[in-house]
């Protein structure tokens, strides 16, 4: 089946062409329409990558009145996006865009205010929540087999900033919005919030720019945080690795550590990538036999963002725009993140423990 219509708003963003990918490689989308204000941009995209591709656009009113577009794909600049992700949704279409939707939580939670007033579905793409090894990660913790959350632990270090281009808006507090946080630790943040169905609800923080680069945004972070159950939290995330290459999809570009503390047990990972396994200790009477476990995963191949993953997440949110379900990621979610994002800069800036 391939009769679905959609569209990607925005080609200029770090993952516009990744997403365009996964539009072409999820057999559901029959046609996708690209928009952007760059003519030029639209024709070198259609030559380079056009299959599916219908028709292009530099005119935003033509795609918002498409009847057959049931949704379209956001990858604008922090500060551009909010607007038009509105527009979308108040003329009818499901929106999913990439992370964080806005620059700040505030911007991001009239996104999701405005999807709930046209009742059209937003997503977003924190496509790890779609990833086996997270899904049993949160499987375990619903299942009672690590007991009650005592504790956190978090790490994600990756390329410099001086091999990621620190002229893109990307590094301009006025674009973006934020470093670190809010372009790759959200990532982390979601995963937490998503594998422990807690909330966290303090934040202490202190954020820098070390990178030695002509940026204002921070390149390294070190978060304390406080969970609604009384478990407590840390979270590392930084711009640090000199050894690791460069570009955007560096499949080998990062150092990231999990741990997930709870009465009866743990689980954690790491990897210099897509983690490809998980260790699970447990107490629980139910795993009496076997009580340390590792999980070990083989991913199928996709050109999609985030691999075959990244087709499964769409194609959850290609179902809740027609009824079936929720996204995997939501409007909601998304502003979630974004507020223990904004109440690190806070903590930062005031020097003390921001309540959320």
């Amino acid at each position: 089946m391939s009769d679905v219509h959609a569209a990607l708003l925005g080609l200029s963003h770090p993952h516009s062409l990744a997403h365009l990918r996964t539009l072409q490689a999820v057999s559901e989308v029959g046609s996708v329409t690209l928009w952007d204000k760059d003519e030029a941009l639209l024709q070198s995209t259609l030559a380079e990558q056009g299959e599916k591709v219908g028709r292009t656009t530099t005119e935003l009113d033509s795609v918002l009145e498409d009847e057959r577009i049931l949704f379209v794909v956001g990858a604008l600049r922090n500060d551009l996006g909010p607007p038009i992700f509105m527009r979308a949704l108040e003329a009818g279409k499901h929106v999913i865009t990439d992370k964080p939707i806005g620059k700040t939580a505030a911007a991001s939670a009239e996104v999701a205010a405005a999807a709930d007033r046209a009742q059209r579905k937003l997503g977003v793409f924190y496509q790890n929540r779609a990833l086996p090894p997270i899904r049993d990660a949160r499987r375990v913790v619903e299942q009672g087999l690590i007991g009650e959350l005592v504790s956190v632990e978090m790490r994600m270090v990756t390329t410099q900033v001086q091999v990621r281009d620190p002229r893109h808006w990307l590094f301009n507090m006025d674009k973006a919005g934020g470093g670190i946080l809010s372009w790759l630790g959200c990532h982390y943040i979601d995963q937490i919030l998503n594998i422990t169905q807690d909330e966290i609800v303090s934040v202490a923080a202190q954020i820098a720019t070390r990178s030695g680069e002509d940026i204002d945004v921070e390149d390294v972070a070190a978060l304390s945080l406080g969970f609604a159950s009384g478990a407590v939290g840390t979270f590392h995330a930084g711009y640090m690795l000199a050894m690791s290459g460069s570009g955007y999809h560096n499949a080998v570009g990062y150092d990231t550590y999990v741990s997930v503390n709870g009465r009866l047990g743990r689980i954690t990972y790491s990897s210099n990538g897509t983690p490809n396994s998980i260790y699970v200790e447990s107490a629980h009477p139910s795993w009496a036999s076997a009580p340390r476990r590792t999980f070990t995963y083989t991913f199928g191949e996709s050109p999609a963002y985030g691999g075959a993953s990244g087709e499964s997440f769409l194609r959850a949110f290609i179902r809740a725009c027609q009824g079936e379900g929720e996204p995997l990621a939501t409007g909601a979610d998304a502003v979630r993140v974004a507020k223990v994002v904004d109440a690190a800069y806070e903590s930062s800036r005031s020097g003390r423990r921001v309540e959320i």
